[in-house]
Protein backbone atom coordinates (compact mmCIF):
# COMPACT_ATOMS: atom_id res chain seq x y z
CA UNK A 1 0.00 0.00 0.00
CA UNK A 2 1.26 3.66 -0.46
CA UNK A 3 2.16 5.62 2.49
CA UNK A 4 -0.48 8.27 1.37
CA UNK A 5 -2.74 9.76 4.22
CA UNK A 6 -6.33 9.18 3.47
CA UNK A 7 -7.42 12.79 4.58
CA UNK A 8 -4.51 15.24 4.16
CA UNK A 9 -3.26 13.79 1.01
CA UNK A 10 0.38 13.44 2.73
CA UNK A 11 2.85 11.50 0.55
CA UNK A 12 6.38 10.98 0.50
CA UNK A 13 8.86 13.50 -0.58
CA UNK A 14 12.41 13.93 -1.70
CA UNK A 15 14.96 16.40 -0.19
CA UNK A 16 18.80 16.14 0.74
CA UNK A 17 20.61 15.06 3.27
CA UNK A 18 23.04 17.21 4.58
CA UNK A 19 26.39 16.18 5.79
CA UNK A 20 28.32 18.45 8.03
CA UNK A 21 30.64 19.35 5.14
CA UNK A 22 27.48 20.01 3.72
CA UNK A 23 27.11 17.42 1.05
CA UNK A 24 23.76 16.42 -0.37
CA UNK A 25 22.79 13.13 -0.95
CA UNK A 26 19.17 12.58 -2.42
CA UNK A 27 17.20 10.90 -0.05
CA UNK A 28 12.58 10.50 0.80
CA UNK A 29 11.21 11.81 3.91
CA UNK A 30 8.15 9.79 4.76
CA UNK A 31 4.95 10.86 6.27
CA UNK A 32 3.85 9.56 10.08
CA UNK A 33 1.22 6.74 9.04
CA UNK A 34 -0.39 5.09 11.33
CA UNK A 35 -3.40 2.80 11.16
CA UNK A 36 -6.36 3.81 12.57
CA UNK A 37 -9.90 2.98 13.40
CA UNK A 38 -12.92 4.95 13.85
CA UNK A 39 -16.05 4.44 14.86
CA UNK A 40 -18.90 6.09 12.35
CA UNK A 41 -22.33 6.26 14.24
CA UNK A 42 -24.56 6.33 11.21
CA UNK A 43 -23.04 3.83 9.90
CA UNK A 44 -22.79 1.76 12.86
CA UNK A 45 -19.57 0.10 12.19
CA UNK A 46 -15.83 0.98 12.82
CA UNK A 47 -13.92 2.21 9.44
CA UNK A 48 -10.04 1.84 8.79
CA UNK A 49 -8.30 4.39 7.64
CA UNK A 50 -4.23 5.26 7.22
CA UNK A 51 -3.75 8.71 8.35
CA UNK A 52 -0.73 10.91 9.68
CA UNK A 53 -0.88 12.28 12.83
CA UNK A 54 -1.93 15.80 11.36
CA UNK A 55 -5.03 13.64 10.11
CA UNK A 56 -5.99 12.40 13.34
CA UNK A 57 -5.41 15.70 14.90
CA UNK A 58 -7.93 16.98 12.47
CA UNK A 59 -10.72 14.27 13.04
CA UNK A 60 -10.28 14.66 16.25
CA UNK A 61 -11.06 18.18 16.23
CA UNK A 62 -13.95 18.06 13.57
CA UNK A 63 -15.13 14.26 13.45
CA UNK A 64 -15.03 11.32 11.46
CA UNK A 65 -18.95 11.92 9.92
CA UNK A 66 -17.37 15.25 8.47
CA UNK A 67 -14.19 13.37 6.44
CA UNK A 68 -16.00 9.79 5.66
CA UNK A 69 -18.45 12.01 3.39
CA UNK A 70 -15.10 13.23 1.65
CA UNK A 71 -13.60 9.61 1.67
CA UNK A 72 -16.30 7.28 0.75
CA UNK A 73 -18.81 9.53 -1.90
CA UNK A 74 -22.13 7.88 -2.08
CA UNK A 75 -22.57 5.79 -5.26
Amino acid sequence: MARVCQVTGKRPMSGNKRSHAMNATKRWFAPNIHSHRFWVASKKRFVALRLSTKGIRLIDKFGIEYFFTKIYPKK
